[in-house]
């Protein structure tokens, strides 16, 4: 990387996951729409072909309308080859395909256990991560290998898991994980802001907040916007919206017309429970509530205003973005810069040393969470600058918030316990303290052996041979 006064070149971005038809796009357009880093960002990824695709859409992406800089797209045949040199690593991978995240979603439902995403908490999570943290393992001591000083950008779910393999397989690598769940509950607090106070140039990021928890089970004990209590605004916004939910400000934000909608009523649920800020969408917060609280079956779900999203779903959609990556490729669609939103890119701003940045962001517990056990990765905010990244002292949790966080935290340790020692009766262990997991102790271990088996090809034989 050269440094300039307003600007650094030559900036280098390893991305493993580089053939991604959403994430790659996402940083396509957030990078060209900026003009203080410009650089090459190398692709990789197991299937060349995508990453190829990737390498042509996003030389285009200069062209676009709105562009601010140029960046050079090539793609790696190995890991040394793009990491080798590397500035940043950005890590956005698909841990399987989309067969066997069908068996960890809808084979619990045999047992009356719904899920309604399947990637971080519950009997899909688990297995998730039992297939992802071996693949992390080679990807870290890659990295340990060819750019131990990069920075290391996670945007893998199970997200807690991801950073956690990362650290255990290369315990001085710099790395975080980013999710934008926050953000959205921010959104939500600048909405209840127009609405309840007539402020209408609230601002996400002029949405101060703290954040305790982990991720998707991310909490706000506290939140201004200047000298105004964000959490009192919140209260009466619960109490004029708990019965019926809060629908969105338009039709695409409707809790029916989008899989990834909802109608907040788990969230201003949760608050009503635990007078603390919910700040996940309502998908993610129920899968680490006990089970039948939110997601009992199909007609819970749909009473509390959000949906199951199916597999199917997803690949259909996957159907439709590769399709739109061959228009893209051959020209018959042109690439279009949109902001995503997401941080990623301001977070390689700051640690490029250009900004200082205020972010939540997933990294293992140093004592900002002072209640929560050294080590474990937690989410909070964390303050980039320069070459660093320093987590924001959080606080306590309180009490009944910490028990509910503490339970998974454990789980966290036992499954990345179970993976690294190919320990089937560790990982069933946390399967079955799991909250999700509420048939009986048979038939969850049938369940538990017919999940591996559906995701064998991925697994270590020393694992699948303990069940």
């Amino acid at each position: 990387m050269k440094y300039y006064e307003n600007h650094a070149e030559d900036v280098n971005i390893a991305y493993i996951g580089g053939g991604s038809r959403g994430w790659a796009w996402g940083l396509m357009s957030d990078l060209a729409s900026q003009d203080i880093l410009t650089g090459t960002v190398r692709l990789y990824d197991i299937d060349k072909e995508a990453a190829n695709a990737n390498v042509i859409i996003g030389n285009k992406a200069k062209d676009a309308e709105g562009a601010k800089s140029s960046w050079k797209y090539i793609s790696c045949d190995s890991l040394k080859e793009a990491l080798t040199g590397a500035d940043f690593v950005v890590i956005s991978i698909l841990p399987g395909t989309f067969d066997e995240m069908a068996s960890d979603v809808h084979e619990p439902e045999k047992y009356g256990i719904y899920q309604s995403v399947g990637d971080t908490a519950g009997p899909g999570g688990l297995v998730r991560a039992l297939r992802t943290i071996p693949m992390y393992k080679p990807i870290a001591e890659a990295i340990r290998d060819f750019s131990p000083n990069a920075w290391v950008i996670n945007y893998t779910n199970p997200m807690s898991l991801c950073v956690t393999a990362l650290y255990h397989y290369f315990p001085k690598i710099k790395a975080f994980g980013c999710c934008h769940e926050v953000f959205s509950t921010q959104k939500l607090l600048s909405t209840a802001l127009e609405e309840l106070r007539g402020i209408k140039d609230a601002k996400r990021s002029d949405i101060c907040v703290n954040v305790q928890g982990i991720n998707h089970f991310t909490w706000l004990s506290s939140g201004y916007y200047r000298n105004i209590d964000l959490v009192g605004v919140y209260r009466e916004f619960v109490e004029k919206y708990y019965k019926n939910g809060f629908e969105g400000m338009n039709e695409k934000d409707h809790w029916m017309n989008s899989t990834f909608a909802c109608a907040h009523r788990v969230k201003f649920d949760l608050f009503k429970r635990y007078g603390c800020i919910a700040a996940a969408g309502d998908r993610h917060l129920a899968e680490f509530m006990p089970g039948k609280m939110y997601l009992a079956d199909p007609d819970t779900v749909k009473s509390w205003k959000f949906g199951l999203t199916t597999v199917d779903w997803r690949k259909n959609d996957l159907k439709e973005r590769l399709a739109k990556s061959k228009r893209l490729v051959s020209g018959e669609e042109e690439f279009k810069l949109r902001q995503t939103g997401e941080e990623g890119v301001n977070m390689m701003q700051a640690l490029a040393g250009y900004k200082t940045l205020v972010s939540n962001v997933n990294i293992p517990n140093i004592g900002q969470c002072p209640d929560l056990p050294m080590g474990a990765v937690t989410e909070t905010n964390a303050v980039f600058r320069h070459d660093t990244v320093t987590p924001v002292c959080a606080g306590k949790m309180t009490n009944e918030i910490h028990a509910m966080v503490s339970r998974h935290i454990h789980n966290h340790r036992t499954i990345m316990h179970a993976s690294s020692n190919n320990d089937a009766d560790a990982a069933f262990t946390a399967f079955i303290n799991d909250p999700l997991v509420t048939c009986s102790y048979a038939d969850a271990k049938k369940l538990f052996k017919a999940m591996l088996m559906n995701t064998a090809k991925y697994l270590p034989e020393e694992l699948i041979s303990g069940i």
